[in-house]
C-alpha cells in the first residue's frame, strides 16, 4: 500500500493540514496511521464527509475538562460564556484563544464542536509546554505521573511536605535552567505541583520561581489517566503558542471566534492574581488589549471578553464601561474562589464584553 503524509492530502482534499491530522486523530481516515509524530495516510483514501455542520457532537463524544485548577478559570461561567458560542450557523469555523490559562472555554469548545481551525496561546512557558507535552508525548508524561502518585501517597506529612518541596525545587531549576530534552519532567512537575500547593494557585516571585506552599490535599489524583489522553486526543490538530496575545492577529479572521481572558484588572489594592508569570497587566496593557479588540472587531471577528467589575468595589469606576464603549456589556454573577481568607470568598460581578 502507498502512502501518503497529511500534507499531501491537505493539498489534494483542498483543507489544512491541521484539519487532515484532526481527521486522522478522530480515526475517520481508515488506516492512518501515526509514524513518529506525523501522519501517514493511504494515497487511496477518500475525503471524509464533513461532519461540522457545528452542531452539537455525539453524546458519546469524549468530555474533557482541564487538567489543571487555574486561579481564574472560568468552569463556573462557562453556561454564561457559552450563549456567546456564534457556531450555529456554520459560518464561523475557527477559535482562537489567547490567554489559554487553564482552559475551560477551550476544552467545552473542542467537546461540542468540530471546528476546522483553533488556536491557543499564553505568555506563561512552563503552561504552554505542558499543553505540548499533552498533546504530542502523553505516553511518558502518563508514566511520569504515576511514578509521582506512587512515590507521593504513601508519605506522611512531613515526608509530603519534604517530596513536594524537593519537587518544587526541581520545577524552578529546569524553569531558570532547562532545555527541551527535559520537557517532559517539566510538564510533570508542573501538574503534580498543581494537584498538590495551596489552593491549585500557579504564583511566582520577582525572580520568576514558582513559591506556592503545599496544600492539605489527603488524597489528590495527580494522574487523572483518563481526562489526559481524552484532552491529548482533543488537542491534535489545535495550534499552540508561547507568547504574547497580538502574536493571533495573523490567525484571526472574519471566520474565527476569538475569547479573550486576560489577567483580571484588580479589584482592590490586595486582590491582584496576576502573578502567573514574572509580567504584570496593568491599565496601559488593557487599554491595548482593548485597542487589538477594536481591530479584530474590524476585520470582522466574533469576539467575547472577560474581566473583573470594579464596580464590585467602587460603582463610579467606568474603566472598562469607557475602553469598551463601543461594545455590549454584560455583568454575571461569579463565586470569588481563590483567597486566604475563607470568609472573603462569596459572590461578585464579572464582566463578559462582545462585538456582537
Amino acid at each position: 500500500m502507498e502512502f501518503m503524509s497529511a500534507r499531501e492530502a491537505a493539498d489534494k482534499w483542498g483543507i489544512s493540514q491541521r484539519r487532515v491530522a484532526v481527521l486522522c486523530s478522530e480515526q475517520r481516515i481508515a488506516e492512518a496511521t501515526m509514524l513518529g509524530n506525523m501522519w501517514v495516510i493511504p494515497k487511496t483514501a477518500e475525503k471524509p464527509i464533513d461532519a461540522r455542520s457545528m452542531r452539537y457532537k455525539d453524546s458519546k463524544e469524549k468530555t474533557v475538562k482541564p487538567f489543571l485548577k487555574w486561579a481564574g478559570g472560568k468552569g463556573q461561567l462557562l453556561r454564561e460564556i457559552e450563549k456567546f458560542y456564534p457556531f450555529a450557523d456554520g459560518k464561523i469555523t475557527k477559535y482562537a484563544e489567547p490567554f489559554v490559562g487553564g482552559g475551560a472555554v477551550l476544552f467545552d469548545i473542542l467537546s461540542k464542536y468540530d471546528l476546522k481551525e483553533v488556536y491557543v496561546s499564553d505568555i506563561n512557558a512552563e503552561l504552554i509546554n505542558t499543553y505540548h507535552i499533552i498533546r504530542d508525548d502523553i505516553d511518558a508524561l502518563i508514566e511520569k505521573l504515576y511514578n509521582m502518585q506512587n512515590d507521593f501517597l504513601p508519605l506522611d506529612i512531613d515526608d509530603r511536605k519534604a517530596y513536594y518541596m524537593q519537587n518544587r525545587d526541581r520545577f524552578n531549576d529546569l524553569k531558570v535552567n532547562g532545555n527541551e530534552n527535559i520537557n517532559i519532567e517539566k510538564a510533570a512537575l508542573m501538574i503534580f505541583l498543581n494537584k498538590t500547593c495551596f489552593n491549585g494557585l500557579f504564583r511566582v516571585n520577582k525572580k520568576n520561581l514558582f513559591n506556592v506552599p503545599m496544600g492539605a490535599y489527603k488524597n489528590p489524583m495527580i494522574c487523572d489517566e483518563n481526562n489526559l489522553r481524552a484532552v491529548s486526543e482533543k488537542l491534535q490538530g489545535v495550534t499552540i503558542v508561547c507568547g504574547d496575545y497580538r502574536e493571533s492577529a495573523d490567525f484571526i479572521d472574519e471566520d474565527t471566534f476569538v475569547y479573550f481572558d486576560p489577567p483580571y484588572r484588580p479589584i482592590t489594592d490586595t486582590a491582584s492574581f496576576t502573578a502567573y508569570t514574572e509580567n504584570s497587566f496593568n491599565d496601559e496593557e488593557q487599554i491595548e488589549l482593548a485597542r487589538f479588540v477594536d481591530d479584530i472587531d474590524r476585520r470582522g471577528a466574533k469576539v467575547v471578553i472577560s474581566n473583573s467589575d470594579p464596580k464590585n468595589s467602587n460603582t463610579e469606576d467606568d474603566f472598562f464601561d469607557n475602553i469598551y464603549s463601543s461594545h455590549k456589556i454584560k455583568r454575571v454573577e461569579a463565586n470569588r474562589m481563590i483567597n486566604c481568607n475563607s470568609e472573603a470568598r462569596g459572590k461578585i460581578k464579572e464582566l463578559l464584553i462582545s462585538n456582537f
